[in-house]
């Protein structure tokens, strides 16, 4: 198995799962985001490779079963301050990593999209049939990657899927710097008694989903006899949590600064996943959150 991005927030959760079943785990990561020790695991084999490097990439991935392409440079607002690098990543990394599996005889690769390509819609929960509205550099170039995961399924005969988070969350989060996560940094500042920062007026909602459902969506996806051709499925709850619903649920003060560009509402239509699948998310909301409030020690 390959994860690529495997030391990072999303792919270090797969790694485990993998690694918890028995799997032969190797992971491709340039360690952009940082090496945390907490998100290395043991029994993998890790390869310290940028996977726009075709040629030290292809090695690796040949004769592998399937690849977990967690590999990103996340955030939206990222994107919108670094649009080339994020492109390079996003997009020219994804047709590296495609043309690798190809080559090296992989038999599914399973992408990580995401529900930004949907950018904002009239009616929610959003569907896999609406048309894709991204309105953010980061949101197109996740798009672009499940064309490209298309085109190598349609052209080449590789399997592919891609999967569509929805605003993933749980351990090992984010809580640092300028893109931290919303959930992460709420944490962070409630732990050192600072006030909660909102974004605007805080009424913007996303549909949470713990980062055990995102895992098993990924490890039912690589098996499921219904997919291969590049298929896009929400990996979401179907609920719309508010900022202000996430700062009401940890805790403490808040201040309110200027607007970022984002998203306004969304929500996950999940039946596809349902189908194609047979997932379905299990962890309240509610829950995760007391969860990571117990990790931070706070009441």
């Amino acid at each position: 198995m390959i994860v690529t991005g495997g030391a990072g927030f999303i792919g270090s959760h797969i790694v485990d799962a993998l690694v918890e079943r028995g799997d032969e785990v190797h992971v491709v990561d340039n360690f952009a985001a940082g090496k945390m020790e907490d998100r290395l695991n043991p029994k993998a084999t890790y390869h310290e490779v940028d996977i726009r490097e075709y040629e030290k990439l292809a090695p690796i991935v040949k004769g592998a079963s399937y690849v977990f392409h967690e590999a990103a440079l996340p955030r939206v607002q990222f994107s919108i301050d670094h649009p080339l690098e994020s492109y390079s990543v996003n997009v020219m990394g994804t047709a590296s990593v495609l043309r690798a599996a190809h080559q090296g005889g992989v038999e599914r690769v399973i992408y990580a999209s995401s529900g930004s390509v949907y950018g904002d819609q009239e009616n929610i929960p959003v569907s896999e049939d609406m048309e894709a509205k991204p309105n953010s550099p980061y949101g197109l170039q996740k798009y672009m990657g499940e064309m490209l995961c298309r085109s190598w399924s349609d052209v080449y005969g590789l399997e592919s899927v891609c999967l569509r988070y929805f605003n993933a969350y749980g351990p090992r989060f984010n809580s640092e710097g300028a893109y931290a996560q919303a959930i992460g940094k709420f944490l962070k500042q409630r732990k050192e008694g600072a006030p909660l920062t909102i974004w605007g007026d805080g009424t913007h909602t996303r549909d949470f989903t713990h980062m055990s459902d995102v895992v098993s969506a990924n490890l039912l996806a690589a098996t499921s006899k219904k997919v291969g051709k590049g298929e896009e499925i929400n990996i979401g709850t179907g609920r719309e949590i508010s900022v202000n619903d996430i700062a009401q649920l940890i805790g403490g003060a808040t201040v309110n600064e200027h607007e970022r560009r984002e998203i306004t509402r969304t929500a996950a239509d999940i039946r596809r996943a349902k189908e194609l699948l047979g997932w379905e998310p299990k962890k309240k909301f509610e829950d995760g959150i007391a969860e990571l409030k117990k990790q931070f020690g706070i009441s």
